[in-house]
């Protein structure tokens, strides 16, 4: 079938549709006309109007004066019957105009204030045309003398609290994307919990209305914030429209007096914008929270990016010397052990680049490590020499201090990425400072006895390594944020350096803190090498 046939083909299902909801919900009536405590229906027509603008007029004026006939026996008689059709319909469209023109593309209930704005927009333009209704139905004497206000109370109250309680839904089903997502997030065991929940709480409120006044309409909240908090907007707008049923099938069946019902529809109306306002704050934040961690990963790419560049430099230069070397080899027509010497060189070097790449890549994607013993003097020193030219150039005087000669089992390259981070941000921090001021000391010291580490205590003591430079320090409000992302005290920096820092420590049993002062002070500590045995010349080493 064409997509345009298709398209036609809504419109009859609409009116089905609509004379169903109707029909369902025609419960207590006020003078037998279209006046209920709920109406749903008028949702179905605000989303269908959503969807195809003024062209839903038709359809929904054939199911207004439809409703009239099959559902309640036309007790306005013919004239008055289409005259207040056209005039739900004019109204209605109106609503759904605003509507369309505040949430073109779509997303009404994508976030709070949208959520805001949706129940504005509903509650302003239904008492409107509930005012209007109520009166041309009043002056053709339908409405006895003196009952103008309670049924313009009645009658905007179902229909605010129709479209409120029941358009998310609708709206979502009637969307193929949001289809999609509502049954991927409530097509579960859990779903079936919480709507048991909702049963029994349902049969335990109105087990009691009659003298309690709905004293314990509060245990509905209950169902209602468990979806919310476990399924979002999506879990929260089954759950209230589930209620809403379910409420409206009792009160019919318990007989509840009209007042009452009235009170209950508003308690209603407030459960689920409550309900709404939680689904969304908790659909924001688990967005927040998907855009951080892709964040974080970009983050860890160019970190992992920066490392890659510092750590093939060496293999990637060694590799061209030897291919030079290869080259005049043969120019002399060497090809002997001499050929075959640099060669299997220039095989050893690729190797190891081709390590580096599979290490850093292990670790950012799984957080794996290679471990092995590594010295301490020999760690600082390697980095510090990869600074040298960059602080001559700014004129920044680096100082290292005797590093004491311990070993630790961790993975060099993480730990060089660590050191390279902390240095780069003190070049930066002393910048700032006038020539003759930019220091930058690297130092270390063996802390002996119980270190507690992350998960664990370490025994046996560790090496503690400390940045410092003569930048601005860092104050307590800063220290105490400053391993959170993107929190920088530098302008231009992201703030993510630090998280990945700290978690490649943590991931060595070791921590990586900030200490407040005038200057920049940042200390790791980690566990030092064990050794556990002694074979010859074989020895084994534990953290």
């Amino acid at each position: 079938m064409s997509p345009s046939r298709l398209r036609y083909l809504e419109f009859p299902v609409f009116i089905a549709l609509y004379l169903l909801f109707d029909w369902a919900t025609y419960i207590d009536p006020l003078y037998g006309l279209n006046i209920t405590p709920w109406n749903p229906d008028p949702a179905l027509g605000l989303v269908f109007w959503l969807r195809h603008g003024w062209r839903a007029a038709l359809p929904w004026f054939v199911a207004l004066v439809g409703g009239e006939l099959l559902v309640r026996g036309m007790p306005a008689g013919w004239t008055v019957s289409v005259l207040s059709s056209l005039w739900l319909t004019a109204g209605y469209g109106l609503l759904g105009a605003a509507l369309r023109r505040q949430f073109g593309d779509g997303g009404v209930f994508d976030s709070r204030d949208r959520l805001f704005r949706w129940v504005l927009i509903v509650v302003v333009g239904t008492m409107i045309n509930d005012v209007g209704y109520i009166s041309l139905l009043s002056a053709a004497g339908l409405i006895p003398a003196g009952q103008w206000g309670e049924a313009v109370l009645r009658f905007g109250i179902g229909d605010m609290v129709g479209v409120l309680v029941s358009m998310p839904l609708i709206w979502m089903l009637a969307s193929p994307g949001d289809r999609q997502r509502l049954r991927a997030t409530v097509w579960r065991a859990e779903t079936l919990a919480y709507l048991a929940l909702a049963i029994g709480v349902l049969d335990m409120v109105f087990g009691t209305i009659a003298t309690s006044e709905f004293k314990h309409f509060y245990f509905l909240f209950l169902p209602v914030i468990w979806a919310a908090f476990r399924q979002g907007l999506f879990g929260t707008a089954l759950m209230v429209f589930a209620l809403q049923a379910g409420i409206g099938a009792l009160v019919k069946w318990n007989h509840a007096v009209n007042v009452a019902v009235h009170e209950l529809q508003m308690l209603d109306a407030v459960l689920a914008l409550v309900g709404f306002s939680i689904g969304i704050a908790v659909d924001e934040l688990r967005k927040v929270a998907s855009e951080l961690k892709q964040t974080m990963r970009l983050a860890a790419a160019g970190e992992m990016a920066a490392a890659l560049a510092h750590e093939l430099n060496q293999p990637l230069t060694a590799l061209a010397a030897y291919g030079k070397a290869c080259e005049y080899l043969l120019e002399r027509g060497e090809s002997g052990d001499v050929l075959k010497g640099a060669i299997q060189r220039m095989i050893a070097e690729s190797g190891r680049a081709a390590d580096v790449v599979r290490r850093l890549r292990d670790f950012f994607r799984t957080g794996a490590m290679k471990l092995e013993v590594v010295d301490a003097g020999q760690l600082v020193s390697g980095i510090s020499q990869q600074f040298f030219a960059q602080l001559r150039e700014h004129g920044v005087e680096l100082v290292v201090g005797q590093i004491p000669p311990l070993s630790i089992l961790a993975d060099r390259l993480q730990l060089e990425l660590v050191l390279r981070n902390l240095l780069a941000n003190a070049l930066e921090a002393v910048q700032e400072q006038p020539a003759g001021a930019r220091r930058i000391t690297v130092s270390g010291q063996r802390l002996d006895g119980k270190r507690k580490g992350k998960g664990k205590q370490q025994q046996g003591g560790c090496l503690q390594l400390s940045v410092e430079d003569s930048g601005k320090g860092v104050s307590a409000a800063l220290a105490a944020r400053l391993f959170e992302p993107f929190v920088s005290s530098k302008a231009s920096g992201l703030g993510l350096g630090l998280v990945l820092s700290r978690a490649i420590m943590e991931a060595h049993g070791g921590s990586l803190w900030a200490e407040v002062g005038e200057h920049g002070i940042f200390r790791l500590a980690l566990p030092l090498a064990r050794p556990l045995e002694q074979d010859g010349e074989q020895v084994s080493y534990a953290a």
